[in-house]
């Protein structure tokens, strides 16, 4: 599970290696006008909830850093991505099936349940890659080319067989 976090958190990495800051900040693209940088640093908030609550097994999704500056300067969102993996792998031998308590806000205050160290990994997992398919729609209508072609891509998603 680890490897396959790491492995997508690094196509993060490869594309902002491969895009200018005003690229990464531009909010110019509708119709909700966020920018790379704001999809990307709110993927790695979800990942910093996770490790910030490991210890007292009590994870807050709504408690994010929101840290501005890594989501206008490329190399301050790299320097993020790096943290995240560094604190990925500082648990590749924990057991994914402790019990965890986790809140969010679903959108009518927030709610606490029971998780497994695992399924809160696996679902931050698959809401970096939610979020890389819109980052991967933002890419287009700015006309930057994909940094590889599963960027974005569930790997549980058919693809369109080409004709």
């Amino acid at each position: 599970m680890i490897d396959a976090i790491e492995k997508n958190l690094q196509r993060g990495i490869k594309l902002l290696n491969s895009i200018s800051d005003e690229q990464y900040s531009d909010c110019s693209v509708p119709p909700y006008n966020s920018s790379i940088g704001n999809n990307m640093r709110h993927i790695l908030d979800v990942f910093s909830c996770i490790f910030k609550g490991i210890e007292k097994r009590e994870i807050d999704f709504s408690d994010r850093e929101r840290n501005e500056l890594a989501q206008i300067k490329t190399e301050s969102g790299i320097a993020y991505f790096n943290d995240i993996i560094d604190q990925l792998k500082s648990i590749k031998d924990s057991d994914f099936n402790t019990i965890v308590s986790v809140t969010d806000d679903l959108g009518t205050g927030k709610i606490t349940t029971n998780y497994t160290l695992g399924s809160a990994l696996v679902q931050a997992h698959s809401h970096a890659i939610h979020h890389y398919a819109s980052i991967g729609f933002i890419i287009e209508k700015l006309g930057i080319e994909l940094p590889d072609a599963d960027f974005g891509y569930n790997p549980t998603t058919p693809r369109a067989v080409s004709q």
